[in-house]
């Protein structure tokens, strides 16, 4: 198995996962600018910077409905979850902001 095409994954039962040659060099360019600014790279990851953005653009727009069409989430319940939003007040808002 070419080492640039997988990824181990830690846990009881350790395996490999094939990634996108892409996806590796997406996450070397990162860690390396992590690297380079003086942070800590196991504290910044790939997904960490995937909820952050998420939760700004919700943060600054309050619409709920076009941060879980960026995401891909089938369900607004999975983006409510995944923002650590208030289940009532993001149901609310999504009725709000639906057609």
């Amino acid at each position: 198995m070419d080492a640039r095409f997988s990824k181990m994954v830690p846990g009881p039962e350790p395996h490999f996962v094939l990634q996108p040659a892409w996806m590796l060099e997406a996450k070397s360019l990162y860690f390396n600018w992590v690297r380079q600014i003086g942070l800590d790279p196991a504290a910044y990851g790939t997904h960490s910077m995937r909820r952050t953005k998420a939760s700004l653009i919700y943060r600054r727009t309050k619409n709920l409905r076009a941060v879980q069409l960026l995401l891909g989430h089938a369900k607004v319940e999975s983006t409510v979850r995944y923002l650590g939003i208030e289940v009532d007040d993001a149901l609310e808002m999504a009725e709000d902001t639906e057609a």
